[in-house]
């Protein structure tokens, strides 16, 4: 007789789920609660780390209060995510290249992008993606998780040049449901490319929430499959999120390939402003849960704590982010508006008879 073989799928599920604990630093009160992964930040640090994380939630208002009143294109919410987005950014260097997704403008401008040319990008204007070479990022990416195969690539290109820095890419959580994700964490572990992958999984791909999108019960547990380290950290809490992404940069530029870290943080407005309304999939009783975990309050109780932050110097930021923000979208408004004879233009680089024909039909009747 053939012996019966059972296998123990419980067993199998449990450690398949194994091992992907949250890393944390702060809790929601500012208070120390792991001291092994404090990271090394002087105090001129941790201060302009806190100006940047301020300086983006002003940002995140006014754009709001521009995009209403039709000054601004697309948006899309950045509150509750400066932690994931500033702390992380906070880590790599200005010669690492970044690849953003629609809602990391707030990383792009820390890059080095003057803000006139992120409000542009917002209209959908030529000049908003027009990026100088000493900027090493490439334009916010609409198409979900498009980025991270752009990341693979860019990444591959730094390995095969011998070059020690590294790819940043950004994706929700929605982007991790995507077939580029995948395709792009495998290739840059197969190839042991310099790179660093965040999911910042803030609950919801749109309406979608993150239990319907995927059985996984962690989104960082999905770099076993490509082979490669995979992280979940606190995303409301910026000192957590700096010393993982300062480990990973160090790891991946060491020649050990890349890796994957999740962010668990949340949105706090829409997906974007055209026309979202979380009110339809969130409760209150879920935000009110998540601003107690804000990661501006959590940050400020610590710096307080140290004597290194006061009421005085956040609304000297404040004041200091409207004047930046009021000069920029000025210089927006003067940038010449786009015309149907530039569009045609940018086409092709070498434009074919049709295309000159309609050039020439278009600037005559725009110089009337």
């Amino acid at each position: 007789m053939t012996k019966k073989t059972t296998i123990d799928f419980e067993a199998l599920l449990e450690k398949v789920n194994a091992d992907f604990p949250t890393y944390q630093v702060l809790d929601q009160d500012g208070n120390v609660v792991n001291p092994d992964l404090m990271p090394e930040l002087s105090d001129e640090e941790l201060v302009e780390l806190m100006t940047r994380m301020v300086w983006s939630r002003v940002l995140h208002q006014r754009s709001t209060a521009l995009n209403r009143q039709g000054r601004l294109g697309f948006y899309a919410p950045t509150a509750g995510q400066e932690a994931s987005q500033l702390a992380s950014h906070f880590a790599f260097e200005k010669e690492d290249v970044l690849l953003p997704g629609y809602r990391d403008v707030p990383q792009l401008i820390q890059h080095g992008l003057p803000l006139k040319e992120a409000f542009l990008w917002s209209r959908g204007h030529v000049a908003g993606n027009l990026y100088p070479e000493e900027l090493k990022a490439l334009p916010p990416q609409i198409i979900i998780g498009a980025q991270y195969v752009q990341a693979a690539g860019v990444a591959l290109g730094l390995k095969k040049r011998n070059k020690k820095n590294v790819v940043f890419t950004y994706t929700g959580d929605g982007g991790s449901s995507q077939g580029d994700f995948y395709e792009a964490i495998n290739i840059a572990g197969a190839y042991k490319a310099n790179a660093v992958f965040y999911i910042q999984n803030n609950g919801f791909a749109i309406s979608t929430p993150r239990d319907k999108q995927t059985s996984a019960e962690t989104l960082a547990q999905k770099a076993v499959a490509a082979g490669i380290p995979g992280i979940q950290v606190d995303g409301m809490d910026p000192l957590a999120v700096y010393a993982v992404s300062k480990l990973a940069r160090d790891w991946s530029i060491a020649g050990n390939g890349p890796v994957l870290i999740e962010t668990l943080t949340y949105r706090y407005g829409p997906h974007t402003l055209s026309g979202d309304d979380p009110t339809r999939y969130r409760s209150k009783e879920m935000d009110d849960e998540w601003e107690l975990k804000d990661p501006l309050i959590r940050f400020r109780k610590y710096l307080e704590a140290k004597g290194l932050w006061s009421e005085s110097k956040e609304e000297a930021v404040i004041e200091q982010a409207k004047e930046d923000i009021k000069e920029a979208i000025a210089e927006a408004d003067r940038v010449p508006k786009q015309k149907v004879s530039d569009f045609l233009k940018n086409m092709f680089e070498v434009q074919p008879q049709t295309i000159k024909e309609q050039i020439e039909f278009y600037e005559a009747k725009e110089s009337k």
